[in-house]
């Protein structure tokens, strides 16, 4: 039975192969900044009517996230199949986000195909601004997934990893408010807002040296001055301070703004410190449900020395969902070319043929994933054990 299920799902990704191949080149040309993929999020849900899923749009007032469900004649496990598809500034689709999504979409027309053997609700998350403000962040603080039994994505890379770890982040932007003069003729009347923020800097390098080594403190002077005659009355800084959990990152934040207020006190400046991005925590990859995703990924000829263990020095919204519900996050190779993420390289390859392959591939083995869960009730309750005990 299971073999010829498993089948089906497969000859069913197939048979709508060249559909969803089209939709990840549309979205691939059409690159859309985050909160701004309109043509994204309407090609999607276009394609999810299509195979017969119910469509709820807009999610919590972000016009371009939906929920798309298809529920079985019976009841049965929720699985959540999560779609990013928002590009980067200039670079457009150089993270591989128009595969992402259709991945997921791929996995669940598939899963779709055999879900009424054992029921079961099928939903497809469509969470745009995975790389400023991810809409994954809200949608779980919401509830949104807390009645999903597993949730799933895989990412584009050069190579095949088991989903792994990846950092908490919290970004931070400070602001200061000071005094402006002239720079020479009376600079004794200024109160210099770029001095503060030089003296962050120089504040931060130093914490640096008694920090954990998984920390990462990086950040950028995006207002610093108008004119070098005229001292600075205002500038800014903004800031990602990212650890491997929750927990310490919270730590480093405090740390952080004491410097910040150290650095006003100095010049004398006002401060003011606020998020302009959306927290991130730490993903929890469940073990057992990653491992299923690698056994169906051998059973189909990948040699398992080829799947490296997963340690993402990035932070992903996905994190926050994996506080609610278990999850995994693989990476599926769909180019030979060692290209990073966030390359031109990689954008490029990303839109070739083997892409497209590996994207459909990827597909397949999400929605195998699922349904050996839903069809394994013992397995599906040892991946819900070891999320409560984590």
């Amino acid at each position: 039975m299971t073999s010829n299920l498993k089948s089906q799902i497969a000859t069913t990704i197939d048979q709508h192969a060249e559909r969803f191949k089209a939709v990840s080149t549309y979205i691939g040309d059409n690159p859309e900044l985050g909160n701004e993929e309109f043509k994204a999020s309407a090609r999607l849900k276009e394609e999810l009517l299509f195979h017969n899923f119910t469509i709820e749009a807009p999610i919590l007032g972000i016009e371009t996230a939906f929920i798309a469900t298809y529920t079985a004649q019976k009841s049965g496990p929720v699985v959540a199949l999560l779609c990013e598809y928002d590009a980067l500034p200039e670079i457009g689709h150089a993270c591989g986000h128009h595969l992402i999504c259709m991945m997921s979409v791929s996995a669940a027309v598939g899963l779709k195909a055999v879900v009424n053997e054992y029921g079961g609700t099928i939903r497809v998350y469509g969470t745009p601004a995975e790389e400023t403000r991810g809409a994954k962040v809200p949608m779980a603080e919401a509830g949104l997934f807390d009645d999903c039994d597993f949730a799933m994505m895989a990412h584009p890379y050069y190579a095949y990893e088991k989903s792994g770890i990846s950092l908490a982040m919290d970004a931070l932007q400070f602001e200061y408010f000071g005094k402006s003069a002239h720079a020479a003729a009376s600079p004794q009347h200024g109160i210099n807002a770029l001095d503060s923020v030089l003296q962050l800097f120089n504040g931060i390098n130093a914490l640096r040296q008694q920090t954990r080594s998984d920390t990462r403190i990086h950040g950028i002077i995006n207002q610093g001055g108008v004119a070098a005659n005229i001292i600075p009355d205002y500038a800014s800084a903004q800031f990602y301070i990212r650890s491997a959990s929750r927990e310490y990152t919270n730590e480093l934040v405090e740390k952080v703004k004491r410097i910040a207020e150290g650095s006003a006190l100095q010049t004398g400046c006002t401060l003011k410190v606020s998020n302009y991005e959306y927290s991130y925590d730490e993903l929890i990859t469940n073990t057992t449900l990653s491992e299923v995703f690698t056994n169906n990924l051998v059973s189909h000829g990948v040699a398992r020395s080829d799947i490296h263990s997963g340690k993402d020095a990035g932070s992903l919204d996905l994190g926050n969902v994996s506080t609610h519900c278990p999850a995994i996050h693989p990476y599926i190779q769909v180019t030979t070319e060692k290209h990073e993420l966030h390359s031109i390289g990689f954008r490029d390859r990303a839109k070739q043929p083997e892409a497209l392959d590996a994207m459909i591939f990827g597909g397949k083995i999400l929605a195998e994933t699922a349904y050996d869960v839903i069809s394994q009730p013992e397995l599906l309750q040892q991946i819900k054990q070891e999320f409560a005990a984590r």
